[in-house]
C-alpha cells in the first residue's frame, strides 16, 4: 500500500512541477511579446528548466526536512 501512495504522490508532484514550469514558460513567452510556434519552443524550455528546478528544490527541501529518505 505504501508503494502505491508514493508513486501516488510522485506522480502529483511531477504534475505540479509541470504545471508551475507551462505557466512560467507561457508568461515569459508572452512578456517578451512571441507568438507561433517560436513562443511554443521558448516557454517549452523554459518551463522544463522551471519545472527541473522546482523538482529538484522540492525534493531537496523534503530531504532537508527529514519527510523523504
Amino acid at each position: 500500500m505504501r508503494k502505491y501512495l508514493h508513486i501516488a504522490l510522485n506522480v502529483i508532484a511531477i504534475i505540479i512541477c509541470g504545471a508551475l514550469g507551462g505557466g512560467v514558460g507561457f508568461a515569459i513567452a508572452r512578456a517578451i511579446s512571441l507568438d507561433g510556434v517560436l513562443a511554443a519552443l521558448v516557454a517549452a524550455v523554459i518551463g522544463m528548466v522551471i519545472a527541473t528546478a522546482a523538482w529538484a528544490g522540492g525534493s531537496s527541501l523534503l530531504r532537508a526536512l527529514g519527510w523523504v529518505k
